[in-house]
């Protein structure tokens, strides 16, 4: 397989790739290189917290004893804070690289977040659980979380007086979007998720005395439907297949549909709504590799991050910092703005954003200082310039880098050759000229600066 590709592949999937693997896989065809990630993928590896003590305070009834509730608001707090460096660390480091990237990937499309971090954990690993299985089983589970149930009112939905909230995102966010039903289509499948609730330690219960058994009419279909009823009867819809199908292709391929190349998805994906069989379509596919799909996409926050993170590993000593981080560029993992979730592409970029981003590899590979060494600049200036910028800026980021980790890997990579492992699109001629002026740029430090290019943005 071509190595362009292999870095595509690997950028859109996870978050890049070393030369010492790409070396590796170069020697192997398409097929054998999209199926040694998948079968790596094959296992689930829950990412979980030690929640004896809030599960302690939480019991057993159905609610909670007053003097436990801030003690757990607390606990939760930190738990999610935890939680939400363990998944960052996980993304840099994962064992099943693509069912990572598609729990990335699910969170934003099943949006959801709780104030209680065993509802939070559960229903994150959930996520991890189904990123690759069978989509109808995973709509289900997510039905069923407590954290769903809670955040879109489902244990509120009762016989007597429906709450519509969860119905009606199910439709418009999760399996068919806007325009693809009717409010009677609403109201009439809210009555069958009636009765949804679950125990204080977050197990699925159905109340079967809140829930409305009489005749339902929904999508022109009667009959005593309960909830799993109503998912099926959606899922019959190609409509259904299609829509995240074009949720796929935006994400993993181009930001703009190509109706040709998700027709293909759909009649994949209809089949049997198969998330693995679609995914493995997609990375096999020959226009997944156009150039207009390479280099094209604005890497989201996170992608952005955890990135850099690959090539050097960062380790914040402030872990406060990294959560702020995360806010300053406008996406904090747990923590969705609504339950549309981050809309991507180019709302990712803003005039504060974009010189955030520019600015961040300096902030945190080298104290801020960016080498602007060029022809005529004696050594004596470039330290004094040096130990100005880290005595000023280096205190904004506490962090440990591992240079050596990167010299390990990029050691038979000569330094001019460093944009075609860093960088996903071609460098523009005046960033160019500006790359050539520079002289006495070691490799770590060239790095740096292609990192700081506009082009970096895009993966």
């Amino acid at each position: 397989m071509k190595q362009k590709n292999i870095k595509h592949l690997y950028r859109r999937v996870g978050f890049g790739i070393l030369p010492t693997d790409l070396d590796k896989l170069s020697k192997l065809k398409r097929k054998e290189v999209v199926n040694s990630l998948f079968v790596a993928s094959k296992k689930v590896t829950p990412l979980e917290l030690d929640t004896f003590e809030i599960r302690s305070l939480m019991g057993d009834s159905y609610q909670v004893a007053k003097p436990n509730i801030q003690k757990i608001q607390k606990m939760s707090r930190e738990s999610t804070l935890k939680l939400n460096r363990a998944w960052i660390e996980r993304l840099t480091n994962p064992t099943e690289l693509v069912r990572e990237k598609m729990t990335l990937f699910w969170a934003n499309h099943f949006v959801c977040e709780d104030n209680n971090y065993v509802y939070t954990e559960n229903f994150h690993n959930t996520l991890r659980k189904h990123a690759l299985g069978n989509f109808r089983e995973f709509v289900v589970a997510i039905s069923k979380q407590a954290a769903m149930t809670k955040y879109l009112n489902t244990k509120q939905n009762r016989k007597q007086k429906p709450n519509e909230n969860f119905a009606r995102e199910l439709m418009e966010l999760f399996t068919l979007g806007v325009g693809n039903y009717t409010e009677q289509d609403i109201k009439e499948s809210a009555k069958a998720f009636t009765g949804y609730n679950h125990t204080m330690q977050g197990d699925f219960v159905f109340r079967k005395w809140a829930h409305d058994y009489g005749d339902k009419t929904f999508f022109g279909k009667t009959g005593n439907f309960d909830g799993e009823d109503i998912i099926d009867i959606i899922l019959e819809k190609r409509r259904c297949a299609e829509y995240i199908c074009e949720k796929v292709y935006l994400y993993f391929v181009n930001d703009t549909l190509n109706e040709s190349h998700v027709s293909e998805m759909t009649d994949v994906f209809y089949k049997d709504y198969n998330i693995e069989k679609l995914m493995r379509f997609v990375c096999s596919s020959n226009w997944f590799y156009d150039e207009e799909n390479i280099g094209t996409k604005i890497k989201s926050p996170i992608e952005f991050l955890v990135g850099i993170k690959t090539l050097v590993p960062i380790e914040f000593n402030n872990q406060k910092q990294l959560m702020y981080l995360q806010r300053l560029m406008g996406q904090v993992l747990l923590d969705p703005p609504n339950v549309a979730g981050w809309k991507g592409g180019q709302n990712w970029i803003d005039s504060n954003t974009i010189a955030l981003r520019l600015k961040l590899p300096s902030l945190l590979l080298n104290s801020s200082y960016i080498s602007k060494s060029k022809k005529g600049q004696t050594d004596d200036k470039l330290k004094e310039r040096k130990q100005f910028f880290k005595k000023n800026y280096g205190k904004w980021f506490n962090v440990e880098n591992n240079w050596s980790y990167f010299n390990k890997h990029f050691k038979k990579i000569d330094v001019r050759e460093l944009d075609s492992y860093i960088l996903a699109c071609n460098i523009s001629p005046n960033a160019q000229e500006y790359l050539n002026s520079l002289e006495k740029v070691s490799k770590q430090e060239y790095c740096i600066q292609l990192m700081s290019l506009p082009e970096y943005q895009m993966c």
